[in-house]
């Protein structure tokens, strides 16, 4: 495995300087914004296409600082019921599919979008509970009619372009929240592109065991973020998980996103790292830092330090003592 950082958090920063100062504190890998809601202050595609020399300076950057990327990230709602807001969203997604097979990059991570519930929908409709009964006909709707087609078709576009792996990441509010509707999707669009870019921090407040997840999606895990989440126990007792306070009510809201180790300790990351191991995932851990206790700096530099003693960064060797 190699330590990442999904650099958006340095935005404040060039992208040299981000580079510079990562590659400093032995991070090996990056995921880069190029459009949705991680934006493209790092890398905006459309700067690189015709333009060889400057994909070639950005190739030189990287290997002057010793880094790689891990995937280029474009997370959004391609299946927005106002179409010109999912148009965006769409060519942001084939802009980083050109961008990626000009750098070799073989994974492109977005979430899988949620439609509305018909139409002439004007927002989307995350629908979590089965009655009354016309909640599974909008789930039927969305899925049948606008969320596998379009996956299909842009997993068409990936191959086109030389991308193996689309990572969808299992967020709330989206139709693709958790393992069985990851799978759901893979399974509809048809062979091994459709994965998961594996956010525990999403799985924890719903009440997921991270490395159950893990043993139950293997192969089809292609990503993988390490962010934290924090359940407080007392406004969660009250209210529950389901929470629409914003995240910086930190004091009354359910969970709180955290810095690795600040919601679950060393014990619980050790488990998680050697269950990818058993899965066969060996690929980057991904630092995504959005703990609002904490500056971007002091959270990034807390979450490697951790990292560095969970991670396992080798490979195993040879069973000596059987």
């Amino acid at each position: 495995m190699k330590l990442g950082v999904m650099t958006p958090v340095l935005y404040s920063m060039s992208l040299e300087e981000a580079l510079k100062y990562l590659s400093s504190l032995g991070v090996q890998t990056v995921e880069i914004g190029t459009g949705g809601y991680p934006m493209k202050t790092h890398l905006n595609p459309k700067d690189y296409f015709e333009n060889p020399d400057k994909v070639n300076e950005l190739k030189g950057l990287l290997a002057k600082y010793n880094l790689e990327i891990s995937a280029l990230s474009c997370h959004g709602n391609p299946v927005h019921p106002i179409k010109e807001t999912a148009q965006e969203f769409h060519n942001d997604f084939i802009d980083t599919l050109k961008m990626a097979q000009l750098l070799g990059v073989d994974t492109v991570i977005s979430f899988s979008g949620c439609p509305g519930d018909s139409e002439t929908s004007q927002n989307p409709n995350w629908v979590t509970c089965a009655w009354p009964n016309e909640f599974g006909e909008i789930l039927e709707w969305q899925w049948n009619e606008v969320l596998i087609p379009y996956w299909k078709s842009a997993a068409a576009e990936a191959k086109k372009y030389g991308v193996a792996k689309i990572a969808l990441e299992m967020h709330p509010g989206f139709c693709v929240y958790n393992p069985e509707t990851l799978l759901k999707l893979r399974d509809a669009v048809g062979g091994d592109i459709i994965g998961a870019n594996f956010d525990p921090s999403h799985l924890f407040w719903q009440g997921i065991k991270p490395v159950e997840a893990i043993k139950y999606l293997g192969k089809a895990i292609h990503h993988f973020h390490a962010k934290d989440t924090k359940i407080d126990s007392a406004n969660c007792a009250i209210n529950g998980v389901l929470d629409t306070k914003s995240y910086v009510d930190l004091p009354r809201r359910s969970w709180l996103f955290r810095t690795v180790g600040y919601g679950n300790d060393a014990a619980v990351w050790n488990d998680i790292f050697s269950a990818l191991k058993v899965v066969g995932y060996d690929g980057a851990i991904s630092i995504e830092h959005e703990d609002a206790l904490m500056s971007p700096t002091e959270g990034l530099e807390k979450a490697i330090a951790f990292l560095k003693n969970t991670i396992i960064f080798q490979q195993a060797e040879a069973a000596w003592w059987v």
